[in-house]
């Protein structure tokens, strides 16, 4: 910058502060206290300028920067130990956030950009959503061990649900609706007066003989581990079941990636050999 121009600048802002930076003598320029106090402010500001166009830049590149996941509680303890992991090592600029919660409020969540991307049952019926299935998976019928139906032989018809005590999750759970479906498709009503906040919970209820439930098997690895008095029972084809994907909002910038990122889950949760059917 020439001579003329910068004096011409710093008398602008001198102007627009309504206050005198330089002290001017022939031989020389000071800063006045007030010039002084304005130089560090002004440091801190071209400092963070400089950070802000480096992280700009740093978030044109391909998983950078911070990204927020939900995750129903169905989903969660069964899935994220493979998927995490994965994450990290493939993607280890990624700062990955994850917030669990039911379907009703991480879908809100994720439309209202507090979340980037959801892992939930699909359809989701939300629009302005991009919906990526990742993996199929059967329900099946969990009894306690001492049930009449835990030692028969042989898949079951969908039509045993009748009569029986079905116990479900409480209200917002994807499954718990999931559940009621399956028995309305069949005529079945679950009548149980006991529900459960979570699907753990659920599984101590059926052992302790309080009903039967269905149960992604998913989770069976899981809560079926423990020397649970658990038996499982599966259905005649087609089983009933569900669609777990990853959603993410049409209009994000960063969209391409999400997309990536689930071929990645994908091969996550293979590599894992989870008991379900990855989806192409």
């Amino acid at each position: 910058m020439s001579q003329p121009a910068l004096s011409s600048a710093v008398s602008a802002l001198e102007e627009i502060l309504h206050t005198q930076l330089l002290e001017r003598t022939t031989r020389k320029v000071l800063l006045t206290p007030a010039g002084d106090r304005v130089a560090v402010h002004a440091t801190r500001v071209l400092n963070a300028m400089e950070d802000l166009m480096g992280e700009v830049a740093q978030s044109r590149e391909p998983f950078c920067g911070p990204a927020h996941l939900g995750v129903i509680p169905t989903v969660a303890p069964y899935v994220l130990p493979a998927l995490l992991p994965m994450l990290s090592r493939k993607f280890p600029q990624l700062k990955l956030t994850v917030h669990e919660a039911k379907t009703e409020t991480i879908l809100g969540e994720v439309r209202e950009g507090r979340l980037d991307m959801v892992l939930l049952a699909l359809p989701t019926d939300t629009a302005g959503l991009v919906e990526k299935p990742l993996y199929d998976e059967d329900f099946l019928l969990a009894v306690s061990s001492d049930h009449p139906l835990a030692g028969a032989d042989g898949p079951l018809d969908r039509d045993v649900l009748k009569g029986l005590d079905i116990v479900l999750l409480n209200q917002g759970h994807c499954l718990r609706e999931q559940a009621i479906d399956v028995c309305r498709e069949v005529g079945a009503r679950a009548t149980a007066a006991t529900y459960a906040t979570s699907l753990p919970t659920l599984v101590q209820l059926v052992a302790g003989g309080l009903g039967v439930t269905l149960l992604p098997e998913s989770a069976v690895p899981v809560e079926t581990g423990r020397r649970t008095r658990l038996a499982l029972r599966r259905f005649r084809p087609p089983a009933p079941g569900r669609t777990i994907g990853l959603a993410y909002r049409a209009s994000s910038a960063r969209a391409p990636e999400y997309a990536e990122l689930a071929d990645a889950v994908r091969g996550a949760i293979r590599a894992k050999r989870l008991p379900v059917r990855i989806t192409s």
